[in-house]
């Protein structure tokens, strides 16, 4: 009788092979998504080239991607009047990092605080709903006219645009955290700051990290606003400058450099949030 042998081979190359096509299917897919982009790109940019030459479109007020390109060709050789294309870049990116990061701890600590002490949302949380409702953009304003041209003007600009994404999920997170899990930490004895720590901002770390990929891009229009009202440097005053002068090619290349820089600070925020997150199930449809 030799039908105890007869499974083996099932059992071992079945799932093997499910796994390998689950993965070339996925890989598949990817490539399809890839290159639909691509080509869809590709499409707009020779459409938008064509329609132009044609004087289908007008190419004073809409330029051609040729334009574009070459506009960005001469800021990054030539440099601006402003400076090196780089130094714009730059500025830009900093005064933006260092609103995001600022809009970011300051929406953590009072989104979590305020989901802790309830007490203290009842109080406060009013002020903020109505502060959230003022069009905060309307503040860039009054910030030039408190912190003048320089960086401090443009950084509190990404700070009030980051801020409210940011607290408003961490205080959600905090708010649905398993309420199972915080009773079993106070039967084992955990006072309030390591379950603050330990059980409360572990779960709310996901809803964080949600409203990050969002709050870059608020970060980077802050800073945009800020410098093109006014300001010395910076990708908001190329964008300010060619206005001015009618340079429609230099407003699109300065805003294809704003997608550039943004689409890569994504990737590097969804590259820090799968490494963070490795733990997470992936989401339904993500293996297809």
């Amino acid at each position: 009788m030799s039908h105890e042998t007869l499974d083996v081979p099932l059992t071992k190359t079945a799932p093997t092979e499910r796994t390998r096509a689950r993965a070339r299917a996925a890989r598949n897919r990817r490539f399809l998504v890839y290159g639909s982009r691509g080509l869809l790109l590709v499409a707009v940019i020779v459409l938008w080239e064509v329609m132009a030459r044609a004087e289908v479109i007008d190419p004073f007020n809409f330029s051609m991607p040729s334009k574009v390109w070459e506009q960005m060709r001469v800021w990054a050789v030539d440099g601006t009047a402003q400076g090196s294309l780089w130094e714009q870049i730059w500025y830009t990116l900093y005064e933006a990092l260092l609103g995001w990061v600022v809009g970011v701890a300051g929406g953590v600590v009072l989104g979590i605080t305020l989901g802790r002490i309830r007490f203290l949302a009842d109080v406060v949380g009013p002020y903020i709903k109505v502060l959230n409702a003022i069009p905060r953009i309307v503040l860039a304003p009054i910030f030039l006219i408190w912190f003048g041209l320089g960086p401090a003007s443009k950084v509190a600009s990404a700070v009030v645009l980051v801020f409210f994404p940011v607290f408003f999920n961490a205080f959600q997170g905090a708010r649905e955290v398993d309420r199972n899990l915080v009773a079993n930490a106070r039967i084992l004895g955990a006072s309030n700051r390591r379950v603050t720590f330990q059980v409360v901002i572990p779960s709310a770390t996901s809803w964080i990290f949600t409203s990050l990929h969002v709050s870059f891009g608020f970060a980077l229009i802050g800073a945009i606003v800020g410098e093109y009202i006014g300001a010395t440097k910076g990708l908001g005053l190329l964008v300010a400058a060619s206005q001015g002068t009618f340079n429609a090619a230099g407003v699109y290349a300065a805003m294809a450099i704003l997608a550039i820089v943004a689409l890569l600070t994504e990737g590097l925020l969804t590259f820090a949030e799968r490494r963070l997150f490795k733990w997470r199930p992936a989401e339904p449809g993500t293996e297809q």
